[in-house]
């Protein structure tokens, strides 16, 4: 038979307390707290008979108290929009190297695009007593964190700024991004350019939106209606928007895809045409650089590594109003936006 004389008894649900490791190891708990606490005024030989207690139960210190002594919970909170998009990988591994370094653990959630979502998940960490929150917002009115705020919950938006509230924004320049995409495009000849972009509500689909239509102008280029679509980033919508583009009586020679999902399908879409349609999508995706595709490219790296380092410092007590950080975007040149338009 197998010796469990030194097995922990399992009592899920049940840990064990500094009251168990106290009487295991036949001190008081007072000595066990400055055990666990690495207080001094305890003999090496009843540190050892503590720890060895520890062990065998398996005792792990609840930080519960600790809270309510120091008011702060070593926690902060991340509200992405979707944990499967590459976009969000190295912003929040950004967001997690810098709590780290900071002694704090980070916790995320997905609001999968939802503001309804969005909301109870910010809430929900704030009721577990996060010290902060870094939100990538769905929705545009975030008045339900004002109390949050006024208790002291230090909060930082990142990639779209806050709905009707003041707060701490990083964001891309969304706006000269997509400028200097469309612009890229006219300067190789193209004059009928579409646009193929996310949800109109959505902060970085209405600023994308808008740097084409500035770089049209600039060009002193017509945008026809049938040039624009605005929509869900679901593949069949996108695809359809696409082709339809394509298939018009004078067709676009070029496209400007919104972000990284509609890039995506665009290529899918354009994929084996025999007339060539240019493209120049924002955001970089996986493999863009072999299959030759043109990107605005954001650093969503730097985007959450800022946004954290922003929130600690307020959390170290820095004072002043909310501001607003925007990043810089880079074009990536690789074929795809350089294809000229047919002849003629």
């Amino acid at each position: 038979m197998a010796d469990t004389a030194h097995r922990p008894e399992h009592r899920y649900g049940n840990r064990p307390t500094m009251k168990d490791v106290a009487a295991k190891a036949g001190v008081g708990l007072k000595t066990v707290s400055r055990v666990v606490n690495g207080e001094p005024g305890v003999t090496p030989d009843t540190e050892r008979r503590v720890q060895e207690a520890i062990e065998v139960l398996g005792f792990r210190r609840n930080d519960s108290a600790r809270v309510l002594r120091k008011g702060r919970t070593a926690t902060v909170g991340l509200v992405l929009e979707d944990l499967a998009d590459p976009f969000y990988g190295p912003l929040s591994r950004a967001v997690e190297e810098v709590a780290r370094a900071h002694g704090a653990l980070l916790i995320n959630g997905s609001s999968a695009e939802d503001p309804d979502r969005e909301q109870e998940l910010a809430l929900a960490l704030c009721a577990r007593r996060v010290d902060g929150l870094i939100v990538i917002p769905a929705g545009d009115d975030h008045r339900y964190l004002e109390p949050e705020i006024r208790a002291g919950v230090a909060t930082v938006f990142v990639d779209r700024p806050a709905g009707r509230i003041d707060a701490d924004a990083v964001l891309s320049d969304s706006f000269g991004g997509a400028r200097e995409g469309t612009a890229h495009l006219i300067a190789h000849g193209h004059r009928r350019i579409g646009f193929v972009g996310d949800r109109p509500r959505i902060h970085t689909a209405s600023e994308r939106l808008r740097g084409y239509r500035a770089a049209m102008e600039d060009a002193g280029l017509p945008v026809r209606e049938e040039w624009v679509s605005l929509g869900s980033t679901d593949p069949e919508r996108v695809d359809a928007a696409v082709r339809g583009m394509l298939a018009a009586p004078e067709p676009v020679t070029a496209l400007f895809a919104g972000n990284n999902r509609v890039t995506v399908t665009a290529v899918r879409a354009l994929a084996g045409r025999a007339r060539p349609v240019a493209l120049v999508g924002f955001d970089d995706i996986e493999l863009a650089d072999l299959l030759g595709i043109t990107v605005i490219a954001q650093d969503s790296a730097a985007l959450g590594r800022t946004a954290a380092e922003r929130l600690f410092r307020r959390l170290e007590g820095a004072g002043g109003a909310p501001e607003r950080v925007v990043l810089g975007t880079t074009l990536l040149a690789r074929g795809s936006g350089e294809v000229a338009p047919p002849a003629g």
